[in-house]
């Protein structure tokens, strides 16, 4: 099985190890910007999981400045072996989702910040116009620039279950209009959204296997405090995945997805101010090396079991 340093995935850790010599820490950003999901362009309630901070409970103020925002949280890491260079993530809401020229005006800051060797820029494949998209290449030609694109599944009728608001053809004309300017793409994919099979999900990891995308982050999926997924579960309570159930389809998920496709998230944080489901995700680090212990016990059984076969693992 090919490895990744002592990973059985291609980690982003490697991946930006391998580009930029060592470590690179990501600080989370809010631009004050929306969403049109939100204001009015295609909804007012937002898609039915997303938290009130636009799923950017972790970035910065919004009141701050981008270099206020980068400073502070460069500072956070001070004490961090090797913490000198960063990626700059516009988290909060739709990040092109703004006239361009006050995105060329925080795109631009983000980048002269010291130690900044990459922006990445989560957004909505429908809020890439043509002006943006121009910005986004002018960019790129700076310093390295990922598009993050929350697609979160393939499949339409759970899509207009939780409000996405655009199809699959439009995200696949945003893809290959980012590589077309040389960015890289990184799809969200949400795992334990109600009602969808663990055949749909894979169905998912396949799909995005076969488009030209660079990175995937794997969500589990968090019921929040004041939002309409909340409430619902609270009124009708619907299953959530346990422990083990994300681990053995975060492993299954892994399997599907092509080998050079970088794994840029496997779980994520729910605000435990927020979190009402489920609770076991709030102790990440146990989760990860849940994780990690059993891919190792999993590539350790194929190994034998290939070897047992005559057949040398590849």
């Amino acid at each position: 099985m090919m490895m990744w340093n002592d990973k059985p995935y291609h980690s982003l850790d490697y991946e930006l190890k391998q580009r930029f010599g060592e470590k690179v820490w990501r600080l989370s950003l809010n631009a004050g910007m929306s969403c049109p999901n939100r204001d009015g362009r295609i909804g007012t309630m937002g898609c039915s999981f997303c938290s009130e901070g636009g799923s950017g409970d972790f970035a910065g103020e919004a009141a701050q400045t981008i270099t206020q925002q980068l400073t502070a949280q460069a500072a956070l890491l001070a004490g961090k072996r090797n913490a000198g260079k960063f990626i700059a993530y516009f988290q909060a809401y739709t990040n092109t989702y703004a006239p361009v020229e006050y995105l060329r005006r925080v795109y631009f800051e983000a980048a002269a910040f010291p130690g900044v060797v990459g922006i990445s820029i989560a957004t909505r494949p429908d809020c890439l116009p043509p002006e943006v998209l121009s910005l986004l290449g002018e960019l790129n030609e700076h310093l390295p620039v990922w598009v993050e694109l929350g697609l979160q599944t393939m499949h339409e009728e759970s899509a207009a279950l939780f409000r996405r608001g655009y199809t699959l053809p439009m995200y696949e004309e945003a893809v290959r209009a980012l590589r077309e300017l040389g960015i890289e793409v990184i799809t969200h994919a949400i795992l334990g959204l109600p009602g969808e099979t663990t055949g749909q999900i894979l169905q998912t990891m396949d799909y995005l296997s076969s488009q030209d995308i660079q990175g995937v982050k794997l969500q589990l999926l968090h019921v929040l405090k004041n939002t309409d997924l909340g409430r619902q579960y609270l009124s009708e309570p619907f299953h959530i995945l346990t422990r083990e159930e994300y681990i053995d389809l975060v492993i299954r998920c892994l399997e599907h997805l092509r080998r050079d496709i970088v794994i840029h998230r496997l779980t994520g944080d729910g605000p435990a101010d927020l979190l009402i489901a489920p609770l076991w995700s709030q102790r990440k680090r146990d989760v990860l090396n849940g994780l990690h212990r059993e891919l190792k016990v999993r590539q350790t059984w194929q190994g034998r079991l290939v070897t047992a076969n005559g057949k040398t693992p590849d």
